[in-house]
């Protein structure tokens, strides 16, 4: 596919002398074709094994419900986890029929780009020949056509040729315009089916892997007869340690005091609240962010020698370009100013070896930027300002910003190209090495997020 590409853009290159960027042909009288992915039988087949899996899903949906009022039983848990087992494992069905349904869907739209590609190649040896036509004659005078002539009649019949040959290539330029929009629909239909198919791939693995956890916890609780309550309350009181644990254990944050995990979720889910993102994948970002300032550490901006120059925190070490001065050097005076601090002493991250550095506290919002935002943060926490060292207000901007980045969609590929674009301004499609990386990063750590805040809500 990618040799194919590659031949329309050279041809599209050659035609762009005339103004039109070509991507396919087709003749004047074809009306593109919509391929029939599945026949209406199929299609009932289909639906009717779809609504069967959904039933069975809310079957156990109404088990799980009934057993919460016996929580904290061994019965009870005993119940519950084989419901959830019982739920996801109907839902992987179910996804498995969808993902078959997208596979053929995108095999049609695959052969239905080819054909239009194909189509180009053919249509370009007729479009070259109309173009030479059209270049011999127009170096070609009229007094040389009338001196050439044997007769008028022959003098107008060349006029009317040379009309002729403007005629066709005006109708096959209006054709190559038509053909491209069809193509680029097709191709973007294409691309939209692969990313549904991809989300729901990764919805099974994720499903699979929360089985495999529920079974395990089956297992040890099966393991507990009836009679022994004392070792089951010892269960109990181990989760809830656990559960402790989890809520104490330190969630670090880049150029700001590390808080508790238990209230960094509790401000996410407030802003998941907002905006609609996912609160562990707000967490996986901070997280990331944290791990990144190891790596690139904190500058103070010393405007010496030249505006936006700084040096290293810690070590002293001079850097030049710390921060845009053209750009983000007035709103960061302003910024801590409102606050009461002190521009020379607050940390900002140090520059790295794309660009500057001069982003602010534990989202990394470069000061331009967080001018922008601020008035919303404030709004969505209903204070009169937002500071950007300040956890809240950070994870706040944060879940702002992916929001506005399309993570809120919360499939696996809204939010790996969310992360992406945090990262590059680049979505992960169109990017790869230390992008894309940091896009799988933040994926990955979103989902161990996950697990944790699953196991908090049922505690």
């Amino acid at each position: 596919m990618v040799r194919v590409l590659r031949s329309v853009a050279f041809v599209g290159l050659a035609v762009g002398l005339f103004g039109i960027t070509v991507y396919s042909f087709l003749p004047a009288s074809s009306t593109p074709a919509v391929a029939q992915v599945l026949t209406e039988e199929e299609k009932s087949k289909l639906q009717a094994e779809l609504d069967r899996l959904q039933k069975e899903i809310d079957e156990w949906q109404g088990v799980l419900n009934e057993t919460r009022a016996k929580k904290g039983t061994l019965q009870g848990d005993v119940t519950s986890l084989d419901a959830q087992i019982k739920k996801a494992e109907a839902e992987i069905k179910q996804r498995n029929v969808t993902i078959g349904s997208l596979a053929k869907e995108i095999r049609v739209k695959t052969a239905r780009i080819t054909t239009l590609e194909d189509s180009l190649v053919r249509g370009h040896e007729s479009l070259a020949k109309l173009l030479r036509q059209k270049n011999e004659i127009e170096t070609r005078s009229l007094v040389f056509l009338a001196l050439s002539s044997q007769s008028l009649s022959d003098f107008f019949a060349d006029l009317a040729a040379i009309d002729s040959i403007d005629k066709n290539l005006q109708d096959k330029f209006t054709e190559l315009r038509s053909t491209r929009t069809v193509t680029q629909k097709e191709r973007d239909a294409l691309a939209a089916k692969q990313d549904q198919e991809l989300n729901v791939k990764k919805d099974v693995e994720v499903k699979k892997s929360k089985i495999a956890v529920n079974q395990t916890e089956k297992k040890e609780l099966l393991a507990i007869t009836a009679d022994q309550e004392k070792t089951y309350s010892q269960v109990l009181a181990d989760r809830q340690a656990k559960a402790s644990a989890i809520r104490a254990r330190l969630f670090p944050l880049r150029d700001a005091a590390g808080i508790q995990f238990g209230d960094a979720v509790a401000y996410a889910q407030k802003s998941g609240a907002k905006t609609g993102v996912r609160p562990a994948l707000i967490l996986a970002f901070l997280s990331q962010e944290s791990d990144l300032g190891k790596n690139v550490g904190n500058c103070l901006i010393t405007n010496s020698p030249n505006p936006g120059d700084g040096k290293g925190k810690n070590t002293g070490t001079p850097f030049s370009g710390v921060m845009k001065p053209t750009r983000d050097l007035q709103p960061f005076m302003e910024i801590t100013k409102s606050l009461g601090l002190d521009w020379t002493t607050t940390p900002v991250s140090c520059p790295q070896s794309f660009g500057y550095g001069g982003a602010m506290g534990p989202a990394q919002f470069i000061p331009s930027t967080w001018k922008m935002f601020a008035p919303r943060i404030a709004a969505a926490l209903g204070i009169a300002q937002a500071n950007p060292w300040i956890a809240r207000d950070a994870i706040m901007a944060n879940a702002i910003y992916i929001a506005d980045l399309g993570a809120g969609a919360q499939t696996y590929t809204s939010e790996r190209n969310a992360a992406c674009k945090y990262f590059s301004g680049s979505s992960c499609d169109a990017a790869g090495g230390v992008i894309a990386s940091y896009g799988n990063s933040v994926v990955a750590k979103a989902n161990k997020f996950q697990q944790d805040i699953d196991f908090l809500s049922d505690i």
